[in-house]
């Protein structure tokens, strides 16, 4: 669709802007690979205030650590025992039961996990008292520019202001920042480096263990030093670069501090992380902030745009927020070279380990929005796991590659009551793959991915079950559906992974067709004889058999309305999901659902052509429906999760169906969006979901 939408207007009106401190919404900057939390100074100054709400913290994708196990311990993942299910008749193992085993079953859980690499405050010892009286609260403005990647903040000191300017460079692991006051002139106001031990904590540090870790200078000039860390196995590379007439000195064994030594009222630093030795040449305050200018014009100039601000409904401003937010949030959290985790890099979550079956709300958007590189750059771990995956299947006595659930860059899958028994990741790289090619659909794309598709559905069709009795392939038991409360051990056809099963091995046959292979008769069969979905009264089950959804199971996520929404239904009687959606709506726990579940409904009440309950939905007032002056979802009162971007993502996924329609859909303009004079909708580069 091509409108004149003013893309700097769209973007810049949504520019977060602080006037207090507000430990649940931090500002950040980063690039995919790499993102520098901080507080109202611009910086990381009030550490204590903000680790029980939202830590800042400075991470990367590539930042792991693994603590030596207690009393020098073999902790070997061979050691654990699995917990046996009867499958078909045979027995298959899962590490799902910690008795007996909890320190190794707890140590697998937490290594490794991802690193805090460095603290980066104000040093305001020489004024005195607390920091955080010191600053005059009145004073505070501190603002995000989106068209730039900017954050400008603003605030005074016992009465001498203080202006700090912070950026991300787009390509490198890099933050740079520009701090000017009369007291950096006088002397008084200084920037303090720290570096912890790591911690699986959500904080990713341990500031209590100096000694299990080392800092050493290798290099040092004029303007530049450089820093080896050293934690147990891991090595860091620091450069801190300085503008002339500033100092950097040790103060502690690691802590370093960045003090102006002549009349300047001017601090400028940029602060590079990376594994390996740094090669590049000096990286300046102006060259970071130029880059990143540039990098986020192009990023919202070339990606996909919804505009709502001319419609009469007063939450069309609100609904526009987010969405400019989420672009923003995922594209800084979610866009690296890994799948990311729940909380980004913004601090940690489950140890800093990212959770697959949620990869697919992160990112399954950017190709709808005109961004599908952002998804590719992660697509390669997929494959460099690839080894992993098909052991993981082979000793459960399947074929092709069994996706993990919960893991690390190493991609091994972590201990879990729950995790090793959910099956809804398994499908999600067929659906990365489409995404993509409907984005490049090329030979090229085809032949990238084509080992990732036939692989995943390789073992889909080795997972399923044939029933003679009732002539039909059906899933579990032995699994746990998307909406966790259920027993493995009961668990039979979950209506979503059912739908999503037809929808991968019908994509994966599709990808044969494309090049020139012939079908795979299996695959076929399954296809044609797979479970209905289950019903009762007239609604979606859970799973074939749960006693009732809607009463002992109504909690959690309502996964079975994915089977049309997410996916295209191809099983589903509308009707029955229509009906199965207004009871969620009237008889859901919503404060148990989780950010995504409601982009979730709102898709599918768009399918099923209800746009005025989409839009209700995605903005129901709900605890984990809550999105912060940052833009991050916000789950409830959870102080181990302060940020969800599965929320962002899914948000995302739900409007550019809501805009762009789906394949098959009859209309194209907006579908999802009411067809009355309250809501104008503009939006164009978005492309439709399958």
């Amino acid at each position: 669709m091509s409108v004149n939408i003013d893309r700097y207007e769209l973007v810049r009106r949504h520019n977060p802007v602080l006037k207090d401190i507000d430990p649940w919404s931090p500002l950040s900057v980063g690039n995919g690979e790499f993102a520098f939390t901080v507080d109202i100074t611009g910086l990381q100054t009030f550490t204590e205030i903000y680790d029980s709400y939202t830590p800042l913290c400075t991470q990367s994708q590539w930042g792991w650590h693994s603590f030596k196990p207690a009393d020098n311990k073999n902790f070997f993942r061979d050691n654990l025992k699995l917990e046996k299910f009867i499958v078909n008749g045979r027995e298959v193992g899962y590490a799902t039961s910690a008795e007996g085993q909890e320190e190794l079953f707890n140590y697998l859980r937490q290594n490794p996990h991802r690193l805090n690499l460095a603290n980066i405050g104000f040093d305001f010892s020489s004024l005195g008292e607390k920091p955080v009286h010191l600053i005059d609260r009145g004073s505070i403005h501190q603002e995000l520019d989106l068209w730039q990647g900017v954050i400008t903040s603003r605030f005074c000191i016992i009465g001498y202001p203080v202006w700090v300017k912070t950026c991300c460079h787009p390509e490198l692991d890099a933050v740079a920042v520009k701090a000017q006051s009369p007291l950096i002139k006088d002397k008084k106001l200084k920037i303090l480096f720290r570096f912890p031990y790591g911690s699986p904590a959500k904080n990713a540090s341990d500031w209590e263990s100096d000694n299990k870790h080392d800092t050493k200078v290798i290099l040092a000039n004029e303007n530049t030093v450089d820093l080896l860390r050293i934690i147990d196995d891991e090595r860091i590379f620091v450069r801190i670069s300085f503008n002339k007439g500033t100092r950097l000195s040790r103060q502690a064994r690691h802590k370093f501090v960045l003090e102006n030594t002549s009349s300047n009222d001017t601090i400028e630093f940029t602060c590079m992380f990376s594994p390996i030795p740094i090669r590049q040449r000096e990286l300046t305050f102006e060259a970071a902030e130029e880059a990143s200018k540039k990098h986020w014009e192009s990023f919202w100039l070339e990606g996909g745009a919804i505009e709502l601000a001319h419609s009469q409904d007063e939450r069309a401003i609100e609904l526009e927020r987010r969405i400019v937010l989420s672009q923003y949030l995922t594209a800084i959290q979610c866009a690296g070279s890994m799948p990311p985790q729940e909380t980004g890099l913004t601090c940690n979550s489950w140890y800093g380990k990212f959770h697959l079956e949620m990869h697919y709300w992160h990112a399954a958007h950017f190709p709808l929005w005109n961004r599908a590189r952002l998804l590719e750059k992660s697509l390669w771990w997929y494959m460099s796991i690839m080894d992993k995956a098909e052991e993981l299947a082979a000793s459960q006595g399947y074929r092709g590659a069994r996706w993990p659930k919960m893991v690390a860059y190493d991609g091994l899958d972590s201990p879990s009551p729950i995790g090793p028994l959910l099956i809804w990741q398994q499908p999600h790289p067929i659906m990365y793959a489409e995404l993509c090619y409907r984005a490049h659909p090329d030979r090229q794309t085809l032949e990238r991915y084509c080992e990732l598709v036939f692989k995943t559905a390789e073992f889909m069709a080795s997972y399923v079950i044939y029933d003679a009795k009732n002539d039909r392939y059906v899933l579990g038991p032995g699994l746990i559906p998307a909406q966790e409360n259920h027993s493995p051990h009961i668990a039979l056809n979950p209506t979503f992974e059912l739908e999503y099963w037809r929808f991968g091995l019908k994509i994966a046959g599709l990808w044969r067709r494309r090049l020139g292979l012939p079908l795979k008769p299996k695959w076929e069969e399954i296809i044609s004889k797979l479970s209905k979905l289950p019903e009762k009264d007239g609604v979606y089950l859970a799973h074939e058999n749960c006693p009732d959804t809607f009463t002992r199971f109504n909690h959690d996520h309502p996964s079975m309305l994915c089977a049309l929404g997410m996916l295209p239904g191809s099983m589903v009687d509308r009707d029955v999901m229509a009906a199965t959606l207004d009871r969620v709506l009237s008889s859901w726990d919503f404060e148990s659902m989780w950010g995504w579940d409601f982009p979730v409904m709102a898709m599918t009440a768009t399918r099923l052509g209800q746009p005025e309950k989409a839009i209700d939905i995605l903005l129901m007032d709900a605890p984990k429906n809550t999105y912060l002056p940052n833009g991050h979802n916000k789950q409830g009162d959870r102080s181990d999760l302060p940020l969800y971007l599965p929320g962002n993502g899914a948000l995302l996924i739900a409007v550019a169906m809501m805009a762009a329609g789906w394949d098959g859909s009859a209309d194209k303009d907006a579908p999802g969006f009411p067809r009355n004079s309250k809501w104008k909708v503009l939006w164009e580069k978005i492309n439709p979901l399958p």
